[in-house]
């Protein structure tokens, strides 16, 4: 069943175009969980600074999605852990000493500034990401906000406090009668996987490191209860799996899936600790292993809506989720880092690759091929998509777009509101002054064209000298 498939050079094809929504809001930086925790979404910043310098905002639609509000994140979470959440702070922490226990808040999960906000940015973007791929605005929304997968219904888990996944595929499921979640995330998807263990509107496929390992769940006899057997699939894997053997195991597994379980919509996880050399993960995956994983799902050409996740070397997920994005975008990006503002991070080589290490893979072919046989046989005993019954689908909340940024005096400005400027693509037929650049050029001082300013006194100096 186990066949190791050649690891070639990823390919896009130029020629076809996706319509793509890129969610980002510029506060996600601003939030902390504190000195010396892993957890850092600072990250998300970096990588929006790369794709930015790429140019890949010519080529997508970039938005910035109305955070979550309570009503939202109730759709799964219970009122009274989203009512903690929304109170809570690190000033009045002594008065929830009982709510922290029974909510799990505390060293994984610490109550920082800004909390309540931090989700909201990051269930609003998967939301917002799902609405608009069912209203068929795009093929494609893209949120590395997102995709804190084990979060629970009334408690917080591993860094993850509101489950953005299951409000997007809670959205996607209005629309959409099957949805395929794929995780590929060093960590096993837990909170996505319980809240739909019971459905056969959704089937959940995790790849992930198993045994001695948080969060201790993801065996591969967890399968699924009730209407739900067989629509859980999980893929258990040991230290040091490298690219070829994640493509061997990642490729096979998918296509059958997705052939059997036919799903109208698929939401991919793409968490970056699955890469080599991460700060808590295990695995021995190249910048390239990664995103072929991101490359391969595309290919199917079914609405995606694609997430972060886990990741805590932060350059290497901020480079890893800009190559993607190039992918998504039908774009191989080259080597050579543009210059951006967190140049330094990037020392000493400055290039846009995550190199895999001499770490020992401790999966074996034959490892590999006990997992194949059990998980397609598992698929086999049921033999077609499920049908689901016909429903009115509710109407959507108004679109508003974004209000404050449309007010009479943004519209006044050149090129109209922010909001109009973001839906701009530019197309390739179109050139531009800054497009006749050299490749590989670097803009050190934009407002300078490359010079450095002088000071007044330097100026008049000049000046005299130019009289006499």
């Amino acid at each position: 069943m186990y066949v190791q498939l050649p690891f070639d050079e990823l390919k896009v094809d130029p020629t076809q175009k996706k319509r793509i929504a890129y969610f980002y809001d510029a506060d996600i930086g601003n939030y902390a969980y504190g000195a010396g925790h892993p957890m850092k979404p600072h990250r998300i910043r970096m990588a929006h600074s790369l794709i930015m310098n790429y140019g890949l905002y010519k080529k997508m639609e970039i938005y910035r999605a109305k955070p979550a509000t309570k009503q939202e994140m109730c759709q799964f979470h219970t009122d009274e852990y989203i009512d903690f959440i929304s109170r809570v702070s690190p000033d009045n922490l002594e008065l929830f000493a009982k709510e922290q226990i029974k909510f799990n808040v505390g060293d994984d999960c610490p109550v920082f500034d800004g909390l309540f906000e931090y989700c909201g940015i990051s269930g609003g973007g998967s939301m917002e990401g799902a609405a608009r791929l069912n209203r068929g605005k795009c093929d494609i929304a893209i949120n590395y906000a997102g995709g804190l997968h084990h979060a629970k219904k009334s408690e917080a888990s591993g860094f993850c406090y509101l489950n953005d996944i299951v409000l997007g595929i809670i959205e996607l499921l209005r629309y959409h009668p099957r949805v395929l979640y794929i995780d590929i995330d060093v960590h096993h998807g837990d909170g996505v996987e319980e809240a739909f263990y019971t459905t056969d509107r959704v089937m959940s496929c995790s790849f992930h490191k198993y045994g001695e390992f948080f969060p201790g769940t993801g065996e591969l006899r967890d399968i699924g209860v009730g209407k739900g057997k067989y629509h859980s699939v999980n893929v258990p894997l040991r230290d040091g799996i490298d690219d070829a053997t994640y493509k061997s195991i990642f490729e096979p597994l998918i296509t059958k899936i997705v052939e059997w379980y036919q799903p109208s919509a698929i939401v991919l996880q793409c968490g970056g600790d699955s890469l080599s050399g991460d700060r808590l993960g295990c695995f021995n995956l190249s910048m390239s292993g990664h995103a072929n994983c991101i490359n391969f799902v595309k290919s199917f050409n079914i609405p995606m809506m694609v997430l972060g996740g886990g990741g805590y070397t932060m350059r290497n997920v901020a480079r890893t989720w800009a190559f993607e994005s190039g992918l998504l975008n039908n774009v191989v990006l080259p080597s050579e880092l543009p210059y951006n503002e967190y140049y330094e991070y990037y020392a000493p080589d400055y290039k846009l690759d995550v190199r895999p290490s001499n770490m020992y893979n401790s999966n074996s072919p034959e490892f590999l091929d006990k997992i194949l046989t059990n998980i397609i046989s598992n698929l086999e005993n049921t033999k077609h998509a499920p049908s689901v019954q016909m429903n009115v689908v509710p109407n959507d909340a108004e679109e508003l777009g974004d209000v404050e940024e449309d007010t009479k005096e943004a519209m006044d400005t050149k090129g109209g509101s922010e909001l109009a400027r973001d839906a701009q693509i530019q197309p390739d037929n179109e050139f531009y002054e800054e497009d006749d650049k050299d490749k590989g050029e670097k803009n050190i001082d934009e407002t300078t064209n490359g010079t450095s300013k002088l000071t007044d006194e330097e100026m008049n100096e000049i000046e005299k000298l130019n009289s006499e």
